[in-house]
C-alpha cells in the first residue's frame, strides 16, 4: 500500500528470539486506521537444518547462527531497500527483547544496540507476541473491528488474548504448561518423524486422513486422546498431560508402522485442535468480540486454520477471522517492524533512548 512521503518514516526491524534470523525494513504513515505501510526489504534465514538433529533448538546453536546471520541478511535488506549501510536514512531501529530464548534475544539486541551508536538512531523493543497478533495486518493495512481476541499458538505460547483497543492486552488464558508448538515437536519426535514438529505432524494426519483410512476403511480413529482442561471453567491451557497419553499409547502400541504412525499424529492434532477452538469459540462469545485473529506459528496449521474458520461462522454474529498469511505466521521481523510503528505512533520520542535487556518471559500484559 502506498504511504504519504511527507511524513513516511523507515523502519529497520530485527527479530532473533528463536531459530530464524529475521531483518526487515518498513515504510509506513499515517497511523490506524487510514494511514498505510509498504515492506521494502523482508529477509528471514531458518536455522532447521542446524538443530533438526537435536529434536528441537538448542539455544547456544540458535545463538551462534544469529551471529553469523544477521550481518549478512542487514547488508542484503539495506542493499534491497535501496539504503546506504554507511548512514542509512531511516528513522529508528526495532529488536525483539522477548519473549523467547534468552541467549538468541541477546544476540539482537547487542547487534541493534551497536547500529543505534554507529547510525545515531534511536531503539525500541519490542514484545515478540504483539509481533505475531500485528502479522495478520500484513502485507497491507486491514480495518480491525474491537472488541479482538486473539488466539496466539506458537512453540512457545498458548494464549488467548482480548484487545478492546490496539497495545491494550488482557489475558485471558495462557498454558500452564507445555505450549501447543512444544508439545507438536515432542510428539513429532516420539513417532520418529522428524522436526519441526508442527509440519511433519500435519503432513502425516492428512495421510491417515485422505489415504490410510479410506483404505481401512474406517471413517473414525479407534485411537483416542484426552482434550486436556477443555472442560474447564477458564480459558488456561495444558499440553503435557496430552504429550503423555501418547507416549504411554505409543508403548501400549509396541512396533507401529507408517499407518499407525499417521493415525495417532491425526489424534494428537485434533486434541490440541478441538481445545483451542472450544475455548476461543466460549471467550468469542463471552465477550463478545468483532474480530478473532490467530497468530503464532501453529497459525500455519491448514486444519486449524480450516476448523477455526468453520467454527466461527458458526457463532450468532460471526465475527470476522483474521488469520496471517502464511509467509508471516512464523518468526519475521516485518510483524516486528509494525508493531514497532503502533508503539512509535503511541509514545512517540518519549521512548527513546534506552538501554534494553533479553526477557525470555516478557509477557503482553
Amino acid at each position: 500500500m502506498d504511504v504519504r512521503k511527507k511524513d513516511a518514516i523507515k523502519i529497520l526491524a530485527i527479530e532473533t528470539s528463536c531459530d530464524e534470523t529475521a531483518v526487515c525494513v518498513l515504510e509506513a504513515s499515517g497511523g490506524p486506521p487510514a494511514g498505510g505501510f509498504k515492506i521494502i526489504s523482508n529477509l528471514v534465514t531458518s536455522q532447521v537444518k542446524v538443530h533438526a538433529p537435536w529434536g528441537g533448538v538448542v539455544p547456544n546453536l540458535a545463538k551462534r547462527e544469529h551471529q553469523k546471520n544477521l550481518p549478512i541478511l542487514l547488508k542484503k535488506a539495506l542493499k534491497q531497500a535501496k539504503l546506504s549501510f554507511k548512514k542509512p536514512k531511516i528513522d529508528f531501529i526495532a529488536v525483539t527483547e522477548g519473549p523467547g530464548l534468552e541467549p538468541a534475544l541477546w544476540v539482537g539486541i547487542n547487534f541493534a544496540e551497536d547500529l543505534t551508536k554507529k547510525w545515531k538512531k534511536p531503539l525500541l523493543g519490542i514484545n515478540h507476541l504483539e509481533g505475531h497478533i500485528f502479522s495478520v495486518l500484513l502485507p497491507e493495512p486491514k480495518k480491525i473491528r474491537f472488541p479482538v481476541l486473539a488466539l496466539v499458538v506458537s512453540g512457545g505460547h498458548t494464549e488467548l488474548v482480548l484487545m478492546k483497543k490496539w497495545l491494550k492486552y488482557r489475558i485471558l488464558g495462557q498454558t500452564l504448561d507445555d505450549a501447543a508448538g512444544e508439545a507438536f515437536d515432542k510428539v513429532a519426535k516420539m513417532l520418529g518423524l522428524g522436526y519441526p514438529g508442527g509440519p511433519v505432524i500435519s503432513q502425516a494426519a492428512a495421510k491417515w486422513k485422505s489415504e490410510v483410512r479410506s483404505a481401512n476403511w474406517r471413517t473414525k480413529s479407534e485411537i483416542k486422546f484426552p482434550r486436556p482442561m477443555i472442560n474447564s471453567k477458564d480459558y488456561n491451557f495444558s499440553f503435557s498431560g496430552l504429550k503423555t497419553a501418547v507416549l504411554y499409547k505409543l508403548k501400549e502400541l509396541g512396533n507401529i508402522d507408517e499407518a499407525i504412525k499417521s493415525e495417532v499424529a491425526h489424534e494428537f492434532q485434533q486434541a490440541v485442535i478441538d481445545v483451542l477452538i472450544l475455548k476461543t469459540m466460549r471467550a468469542a462469545k463471552e465477550y463478545r468480540v468483532k474480530t478473532i485473529i490467530l497468530g503464532g506459528g501453529v497459525a500455519a496449521n491448514k486444519e486449524l486454520r480450516l476448523q477455526l474458520a468453520k467454527s466461527t461462522v458458526n457463532l450468532k454474529n460471526p465475527p470476522e477471522l483474521l488469520i496471517p498469511e502464511m509467509k508471516f505466521t512464523g518468526d519475521n521481523a516485518a510483524m516486528i517492524a509494525l508493531a514497532a510503528y503502533f508503539r512509535w505512533l503511541k509514545q512517540k520520542r518519549s521512548v527513546f533512548p534506552r538501554t534494553l535487556k533479553a526477557n525470555g518471559n516478557l509477557k503482553l500484559a
